[in-house]
């Protein structure tokens, strides 16, 4: 029997500050994938982590009158209180400070150059220093600004290394021809063609000299290696590839799925392919792009005062319900919008008054009825019983359909449906009249009715139970609390 891997992984974050709902949607939504795998009986690999080299790190650490590594240890610190907080269940947590990934990084950067894939040349450009980007003039938005974050550009000149990316343009345009699940949304990688690859690549500058924090060039110490070969190199580097040990790397690589925002899928679907391929190793097979939480004022920025922090949701609200709020109202595809409205909405409606509602019924009927044993089921069935049955086989396909496309919204949506034809099949078997003993009954009739009345029981607390396993994905401890309640 072939061994089921899964590697997934997180982009690594930059702990310029530290994290809002943004980061942790991109990291429940991974979290959520990786349980799923795991209850799927696929030997999973889940890596998160953060990026910390970089211009802007030094910059802010100087402000702060503290070193750059003490600047993002901090950060790292609250990151890691925070994942704990939302039991994200991952592998690893890898930093691009970690001595062993800067050697890898050397590594790759020294193999490169050896092959002539990198060169030495000098930059003149336009440089955003907040997305650590560089610009043509052509390329600016309609004030001359940064296109990506539209803040001010500075012009920069200077020794680099560059990856001759053009070089694989032909390479590159047939991939993505040929492996049409490489990038999901469809709409994502057709943007990153048109936008990107058909106007033509540009070779890549991969060192500067401008600042000193990261990873130095092995041979030329004057440059350190920029943020995409360094951050990007993560993926592989936590497996350990060019290494002594590189069991995991031979294991779990190629990375089965990585999650990106939409706002990196140029790094990811373009730089990462290539330099994977320069490099002679299998590509990831599919990069989701999930689009942003935006607010009623647009999207989450410090500048607006419109961040939200989970640790305020959570508190208020609980773990699970953050949780939920934040897979089911926000799909992939498309911008989600965040509103107190709606998150106490799906609160009150699909957690409390659907889900809780359902146990709280079913638990309080076999207390009352049978002293908190769920009846034996002798298979005498009420009328819906069949179609009941039914449902909950189509729902559990439909649920793994929908995973393993990666479309978590609707399958928590699948979820909901079925727990609602559950409330809707106890109105359906009415237990309290299946229950009440009527003047004039023959004993085959209570008899009957019993029977059903266990059936009825049966029946909710095997919904009940595939409930359970189906959100425990996402909605761990409420999982946990169902199976508790039913005795399981």
């Amino acid at each position: 029997m072939e061994n089921k891997k899964f590697y997934i992984t997180t982009p690594i974050y930059y702990p310029s500050d530290n994290f809002h709902i943004g980061h942790c949607y991109t990291t429940i939504i991974a979290d959520s994938i990786a349980r799923f795998k795991r209850l799927s009986g696929y030997d999973t690999f889940f890596l998160t982590g953060t990026d910390e080299h970089g211009q802007k790190i030094e910059k802010k650490a100087k402000e702060c009158g503290v070193t750059p590594k003490e600047y993002v240890d901090k950060i790292v610190d609250n990151a890691k209180d925070l994942w704990a907080s939302l039991n994200i269940s991952y592998d690893k947590f890898i930093r691009t400070t970690d001595k062993e990934h800067e050697e890898v990084v050397q590594k790759i950067f020294k193999k490169l150059y050896d092959q002539g894939d990198i060169y030495k040349g000098e930059y003149k450009g336009l440089y955003c220093t907040p997305c650590e980007s560089f610009w043509t003039e052509t390329q600016l938005d309609e004030n001359g600004n940064c296109p990506d974050c539209h803040r001010e550009v500075h012009e920069v000149k200077e020794e680099a290394y560059f990856f001759k990316l053009s070089k694989y343009q032909a390479w590159l345009e047939e991939f993505l021809d040929s492996h049409p699940d490489f990038i999901e949304p469809t709409s994502r990688k057709n943007e990153m063609i048109n936008n990107f690859i058909k106007p033509g690549l540009s070779d890549l500058c991969v060192s500067r000299t401008s600042f000193k924090w990261g990873v130095p060039v092995s041979f030329d110490e004057k440059h350190v290696v920029y943020v995409w070969i360094d951050a990007l190199s993560n993926y592989i580097s936590a497996l350990g590839y060019l290494t002594d040990d590189d069991t995991l790397f031979k294991k779990y690589w190629p990375a089965d799925l990585q999650i990106v925002g939409k706002d990196i899928i140029r790094f990811h679907g373009i730089y990462w392919p290539i330099f994977l391929m320069a490099l002679d190793l299998p590509i990831p097979k599919t990069i989701v792009v999930h689009n942003w939480i935006t607010m009623k004022d647009g999207k989450m920025s410090k500048s607006k005062g419109n961040v939200i922090y989970p640790e305020q949701l959570i508190k208020r609200y609980g773990l699970d319900a953050t949780k939920y709020f934040l897979l089911r109202e926000m799909p992939i595809a498309t911008d989600g919008l965040f509103t107190p409205e709606n998150f106490v909405q799906r609160y009150n409606f699909d957690l409390c008054n659907d889900l809780s509602n359902l146990l709280n019924r079913t638990v309080s009927m076999i207390n009352k009825y049978y002293e908190g044993n769920v009846p034996e089921y002798n298979g005498t069935q009420n009328d819906v019983d069949d179609e009941f049955e039914k449902a909950g086989e189509n729902v559990i396909s439909e649920f793994e359909e929908k995973m393993n496309e990666y479309e978590i919204s609707n399958a928590l949506q699948t979820i909901w449906s079925y727990i609602a034809r559950t409330n809707k099949y106890i109105d359906e078997t009415a237990p309290w009249s299946l229950a009440k003993v009527v003047e004039g009954e023959s004993e085959d009739e209570k008899e009957v009715k019993q029977e059903k009345l266990k059936s009825a029981m049966y029946h909710l607390v095997a919904s009940l139970k595939e409930i359970a396993i189906l959100i425990r994905p996402f909605l761990n401890e409420t999982s946990n609390e169902i199976l508790r309640q039913l005795g399981i």
